[in-house]
């Protein structure tokens, strides 16, 4: 489906919040759904929804709604490359651990390649079923492997550290939860920053302003 407008970056990050909710219901058997009632599922208004379609050339026909199967299909084009992305993370703890076990029971359109940590004792070990390598073998790897998108699992300070040798191994694309934001530095890459202190605290507003 032809792009007729560039999306903003609010359209973008809708995008895969009507995906699940159309998997969801084709799960549930639906096969047709109107704006209004993708509106309602969404907490937005159905000229919104409609806005954000025509982004990507529309997907319905006035009066009788979207199928919720071939919306599902052409949002799943739109979001994921025809082939996983290589993948690797950086920083195998605890937060590492999970995050490599996302992968391995949803992977999204990415294939998580290697782990990498500085621990000595970390090194050689399997994290769900890729291995753990030391940080030294880095450049060799992604100069053989190539991978294009690097998950970040390690505190500020390394992160800032490897940021640049990361980059200089022509990775483009970050998934980070390390605090520190890429793209502020260095502005021509793709960062999806995840600042789970930031969630929690727009949680404790809302629960301290409305309960």
């Amino acid at each position: 489906m032809p792009t007729q407008n560039k999306p903003s970056l609010p359209v973008i990050k809708r995008l895969p919040k009507y995906y699940r909710y159309l998997g969801e219901m084709e799960k549930e058997g639906v096969t047709k759904v109107s704006s209004s009632e993708l509106a309602r599922v969404m907490g937005t208004t159905a000229s919104q929804v409609r806005q954000d379609f025509n982004c990507f050339g529309g997907f319905g026909q006035q009066g009788i709604g979207y199928n919720v199967k071939l919306l599902h299909e052409e949002l799943g084009k739109l979001i994921f490359a025809r082939h996983p992305v290589p993948t690797i993370l950086i920083g195998a703890g605890n937060l590492g651990h999970a995050m490599a076990n996302y992968f391995r029971q949803d992977t999204q359109g990415f294939e998580l390649l290697a782990a990498f940590d500085v621990k000595p004792e970390m090194i050689g070990l399997t994290l769900c079923g890729v291995a753990i390598r030391d940080m030294a073998e880095l450049e060799a790897y992604c100069a053989e492997h190539k991978p294009k998108v690097a998950v970040i699992c390690v505190p500020r300070e390394a992160a800032k550290q490897v940021a640049q040798k990361l980059i200089d191994l022509g990775i483009r694309a970050f998934w980070n939860f390390s605090h520190y934001d890429f793209s502020i530095e260095y502005t021509d890459i793709i960062v999806e920053n995840v600042h789970l202190g930031d969630s929690l605290a727009t949680l404790s507003y809302e629960v301290n302003n409305n309960l």
